[in-house]
C-alpha cells in the first residue's frame, strides 16, 4: 500500500491525498460504505458501483466469521470474488462486536470468548486468529485486535484495555511477519489507538500505535456515546502525533458534520452505518439539512428527492412518492433512501477533498455545517 499527501488546507488540518493497493486508488478524504455481511445493505453492487462510486467498502469480520464462514470464502477466492466486488475492502477486527456483546463475551490476555447472536455457539477470538480471518475474507486493508472501551468508562479500566490492546497489536504483527499473503495481493495492516476520553491515555496509545510503524493507523473507540466535542478534542490530541505521511482512519464516524469536522483536524478515513440505517427509518440527508420523509408534510410535495441530482434517485422520484413507500411499508423506499444517503455522503468527502485542494475548505467547511445542522 502507498500513500501520497498531496495538498494540506492552510487554515485547518484537513489534507487530501491518494492509497494505491493492489485492487485500486482510493482518494482521500473517503467514506466508506459498510458491507457488514458482504453487502451494502439494499443496494446492488452495480448500483454501488456505478451510482454511489466508493473507491472501497467495508466489511465486517465478527459477522463474516459467523455467515457465510471462512470455508466458504476460502472456496471462492475471498470476499472480493465471493461478493463480486473489484475495488478495495477494508475489514475491522471484530473488536466493536465484541464490545457490543457485553453481555455475551468474556475478555482475557489470551483473547475473547464470545457467543454467536446467531445460534448461540461459543467461539474464541485471539490477535493471532482474527489476523487468519482477515486473510482468509482477503480485505486490501486489516485492522488489529482490540477493545473498544464503553463510554462513559473508568480511567483504571480504559489503561488496562489500552494496555491489553497494545499487548494484542504486537501479538497481530508477530503473526502477520511470519505469513505469505494469501491471494496473490497484498494487504495493509492498521493498529488501532484507543484510550477512551482520557487526553493522556490518548497520546500514550498514539505514540505506541505510531511508534509500531504500519503503513497506516486508526482511531478506535470513540462515537460510542460520548458528546461530540470530547470526540473532537480527543480525535485532534491523536492526529498531532500519528505521522503525517499515513492514512488516518476514524472507526464509525459518524454525521456528516462528524465528518466534515474531523476531516479539518486531519482524518483520512471514515465509516459509520448511518446513512444506510438512517435511510431505512426515513432520515435523508442533505446539504440544506435532514428530512424525515415519514412527515405528512411531504405527502403532497411532488418535488425530486434532491434537487442536486447526486444520484439517479434523487430526480426518478419525488418527495411525495418516497413518503407514500414509507407509509406502506414497501421496501422499495428503504432501497431509495439508501442510495440517496450514500450517494450524498460520497458526494460530501469528494466536495470536501476539492475545497482542500483548491484551499477554501474552511469557509467551505463552516457554510456546509450550518446548513446540514437544519431539519427540513
Amino acid at each position: 500500500m502507498k500513500f501520497d499527501l498531496l495538498q494540506k488546507d492552510p487554515q485547518t488540518k484537513a489534507r487530501a491525498g491518494s492509497i494505491t493497493t493492489d485492487h485500486g486508488v482510493i482518494e482521500t478524504p473517503i467514506f466508506m460504505p459498510v458491507g457488514t455481511v458482504a453487502s451494502v445493505k439494499g443496494v446492488h453492487q452495480r448500483e454501488l458501483k456505478e451510482d454511489i462510486n466508493p473507491d472501497i467498502i467495508l466489511g465486517n469480520t465478527y459477522h463474516l466469521y459467523l455467515r457465510p464462514q471462512m470455508e466458504i470464502l476460502e472456496k471462492a477466492g475471498g470476499l472480493h470474488k465471493f461478493m463480486n466486488w473489484d475495488r478495495n475492502i477494508l475489514t475491522d477486527s471484530g473488536g466493536y462486536q465484541v464490545y457490543s456483546l457485553s453481555a455475551n463475551r468474556k475478555i482475557k490476555e489470551e483473547g475473547v470468548k464470545f457467543k454467536s447472536h446467531i445460534d448461540g455457539s461459543f467461539h474464541f477470538f485471539t490477535p493471532e486468529n482474527v489476523m487468519e480471518i482477515q486473510r482468509t475474507i482477503g480485505a486490501d486493508i486489516i485492522m488489529a485486535f482490540d477493545e473498544c472501551t464503553p463510554y462513559p468508562c473508568d480511567y483504571r479500566y480504559a489503561q488496562r484495555s489500552m494496555k491489553m490492546t497494545h499487548r494484542w497489536l504486537d501479538r497481530c504483527v508477530d503473526h502477520l511477519d511470519k505469513v505469505p499473503v494469501k491471494y496473490g495481493y497484498d494487504q495493509a495492516f492498521f493498529p488501532i489507538v484507543q484510550g477512551s476520553c482520557y487526553k493522556d491515555l490518548r497520546q500514550q496509545s498514539a505514540e505506541y500505535i505510531a511508534n509500531s510503524n504500519q503503513v497506516g493507523n486508526a482511531i478506535g473507540g470513540l462515537s460510542v456515546g460520548e458528546p461530540a466535542e470530547e470526540m473532537y478534542a480527543m480525535t485532534e490530541i491523536v492526529c498531532e502525533i500519528l505521522p503525517e505521511d499515513k492514512p488516518r482512519y476514524l472507526m464509525g464516524v459518524g454525521t456528516p458534520i462528524n465528518i466534515l469536522e474531523n476531516i479539518a483536524l486531519g482524518v483520512d478515513m471514515f465509516d459509520c452505518v448511518m446513512p444506510t440505517r438512517n435511510a431505512r427509518n426515513g432520515m435523508l440527508f442533505t446539504a440544506n439539512g435532514t428530512i424525515n420523509i415519514k412527515n405528512k408534510k411531504w405527502a403532497d410535495d411532488f418535488s425530486p428527492i434532491d434537487e442536486m441530482a447526486i444520484t439517479y434517485v434523487d430526480t426518478e422520484y419525488t418527495k411525495a412518492y418516497l413518503r407514500h413507500l414509507f407509509a406502506a411499508n414497501e421496501y422499495l423506499g428503504k432501497q431509495i433512501a439508501t442510495i440517496h444517503n450514500l450517494g450524498f455522503y460520497m458526494w460530501l468527502v469528494r466536495e470536501a477533498r476539492k475545497h482542500i485542494l483548491a484551499g477554501d475548505f474552511r469557509t467551505w467547511k463552516e457554510m456546509m455545517v450550518r446548513n446540514m445542522n437544519q431539519r427540513l
